[in-house]
């Protein structure tokens, strides 16, 4: 009996210390956007990396709707105090980018954002993002050179943006043509934990 109540507990200890902390720090389009919290890809993402990758990780979403990188740097530092992350995942700027922000301001936010999760030791991957072309081309592509430019200078890993992907199958968009439903999640899911992968130590 002792020895069964000591190989739990050594497997508990074991959990805790080898667990990793990643922090969501994003918009509508990690927060479960008219749906459950729980068929968001980021709450699938511990299973996926669990079962595909056999890595343990806690995933702590800090996304909330309509927030802009000014928003996301604004409460970045409680979050950094209240989790203490060992990874944060920046998908930030869509609605900077609807919005008509000058892009040298998204990117000096999202420049901070990267500062703040680094100075806290946190390893930090940049999501690309891109807003659609009717915001003509000059603003699309300077919005767009934002993120591998930032990625290149901060030495951080460049995501790829997911809803290039999802946006081609009709039946896994909203109405509105910006948000991936709940069946899209698991397969969100599963490219991020795919991109993140190999850099989870």
């Amino acid at each position: 009996m002792i020895r069964k109540i000591s190989f739990v507990l050594f497997l508990i200890l074991s959990f805790a210390v080898h667990s990793k902390t990643l922090l969501v720090l994003g918009d509508s389009l990690s927060a479960g956007y008219n749906m459950s919290i729980e068929q968001s890809w980021p709450s699938l993402l511990p299973n996926v990396i669990s079962q595909e990758h056999n890595q343990t990780i806690e995933v702590i979403n800090g996304s909330v709707s309509g927030d802009t990188t000014g928003n996301g740097l604004a409460k970045l530092p409680a979050l950094i105090e209240q989790h203490t992350p060992d990874y944060v995942l920046v998908e930030l700027g869509a609605n900077d980018g609807l919005r008509g922000f000058k892009p040298n301001l998204v990117k000096d936010n999202l420049n901070e954002i990267i500062s703040l999760s680094q100075s806290s030791g946190a390893k930090v991957f940049l999501m690309q993002i891109r807003i659609p072309p009717n915001y003509g081309k000059r603003y699309t592509q300077l919005f767009e050179n934002i993120y591998p430019d930032l990625a290149h200078s901060n030495q951080v890993t460049l995501v790829p943006f997911f809803l290039e992907h999802v946006i081609q199958r009709a039946d896994w968009m909203m109405d509105d043509g910006l948000h991936p439903k709940a069946q899209a999640q698991p397969w969100i899911a599963e490219f991020v934990a795919n991109q993140l992968q190999p850099h989870l130590d």
